[in-house]
């Protein structure tokens, strides 16, 4: 992004620093974009009755790098109170991590399913 600067009495002001007229009668100045971070989305995991324990175990570990204790204690989340935030990412890599998991569930025969939703929204 750019700012003009208009000319001062023959010479171009950038910050605290004069610089000479040129052949036009105005200066591009750089500004530094603002930058926001990323909305963020989590993973959530939907309980289902069939999903054997072991396998919802072994998903979040390989597709969230949960360790077993972790993984475990989200499985006994799903597994009780019907759903539970498997991890938090900018948009695509929750997307991205939800289509696999539910492509690896159907590959496996299994109705596993994860949905993603905005932080703040559940």
């Amino acid at each position: 992004m750019k700012t003009i600067l208009e000319m001062a009495g023959g010479a171009l002001v950038r910050g605290s620093k004069a610089v000479p007229k040129g052949d036009g009668d105005i200066l591009v100045q750089e500004s530094k974009p603002e930058l926001k971070e990323p909305p963020l989305y989590q993973v959530v995991m939907i309980n289902d009755d069939y999903t054997p324990m072991e396998f919802v175990v072994e998903v979040l570990q390989t597709f969230f790098s949960k360790s077993r204790e972790q993984a475990t204690r989200i499985m006994l989340t799903v597994h009780t109170q019907g759903r539970a935030v498997c991890g938090v990412y900018t948009r695509d890599i929750a997307e991205s991590k939800a289509m696999q998991v539910n492509r690896h569930a159907r590959d496996n025969q299994h109705p596993l399913l994860c949905e993603i939703e905005a932080v703040g929204e559940s």
